[in-house]
């Protein structure tokens, strides 16, 4: 764990070595500490008495293991330090619940200080004015600004300078199962088709569009087709009718048959055109009706 401290920068390093539990104003807590990202025990993790506990459904406790043994962990957590290798759990319970699940022994975590509420806020609207940032980490961004600095969407939107049904899009992107939002991170889709994945009601559908998507390299509009047409039926095709064989032609049918001892069918359209069909099982039997009809 030393080795990968040291990893990490002068700032960051003193700032996980540090006993301290308030550190407001030293030079340690250089302005890039706010984002900063470290790797941290699970053991070292306490929750926060503070935050109200949550009921966690066990299946998808452990859906989300399994998720995070496939795909790792997508949004790190974010803990707060009150000492000397100890932290204390701000968000993401449910991510370190599922990590020790999972068997993980150190989860990714978004290092905070106590009373760095602005500084955080200030790093993370900076991060966002980035261009080389993919949709999946604009979205976790609009998200940390809104749980961990409070702020409703549309003070987010006065913040970052994005109207509110941006932000929105941006954050319904978290819903989308790990694969979707690994293609995204990874570039392998675009804001787009994310977009039109995530009115796709079932997982299921979601991830075998993703594939094909992948696969085809099928274009946001051909996508957004493809969503629409989910769920929707082929129009049957309509058939006319056939009209009924009047019963005294039937009966001569029947008559013609009995005396060429074949079976003989009349067939009739709409129009009151049709057909005579004589059926045969054999060349020696076709060649005994002809004889027949020609004389």
């Amino acid at each position: 764990m030393n080795s990968k401290k040291k990893a990490l920068g002068r700032g960051l390093s003193a700032i996980l070595e540090s006993p301290e539990t308030d550190i407001t104003s030293k030079d340690i807590s250089g302005s890039f500490v706010a984002g900063a990202i470290a790797s941290i025990p699970v053991t070292q993790i306490e929750s926060n008495p503070f935050q109200p506990r949550e009921d966690f459904d066990a299946e998808a406790l452990s859906d989300l293991a399994t998720s995070i043994k496939e795909q790792g962990i997508i949004q790190p957590i974010t803990v707060r330090k009150m000492g000397y290798d100890k932290y204390q759990l701000i968000s993401g319970e449910r991510r370190l619940k599922a990590s020790q699940l999972a068997g993980l022994t150190e989860i990714p975590c978004y290092i905070r200080i106590a009373n760095d509420q602005q500084m955080l806020e200030m790093a993370l609207v900076e991060n966002i004015q980035r261009e080389n940032l993919n949709a999946l980490e604009i979205a976790i961004s609009y998200q940390r600004l809104i749980d961990e600095c409070e702020l409703t969407q549309e003070e987010l939107s006065q913040r970052v300078g994005k109207n509110r049904a941006t932000i929105s899009n941006y954050i319904r992107l978290l819903k989308l199962p790990a694969e979707l939002q690994v293609s995204i991170r990874d570039s392998k889709i675009t804001m787009g088709h994310a977009r039109a994945l995530v009115s796709v009601e079932s997982e299921q559908h979601q991830i075998t569009i993703l594939r094909k998507i992948i696969e085809d390299n099928l274009s946001v509009r051909e996508v957004e087709e493809l969503v629409r047409n989910i769920g929707k039926t082929p129009a049957a095709k309509t058939v006319a009718e056939k009209p009924a064989v009047p019963a005294d032609v039937h009966e001569k049918c029947l008559n013609i048959g009995e005396k060429l001892s074949a079976s003989v069918k009349v067939q009739l359209n709409n129009k009151g055109k049709g057909s005579i069909v004589i059926n045969f099982g054999s060349q020696k039997e076709l060649d005994r009706l002809l004889s027949h009809l020609i004389g």
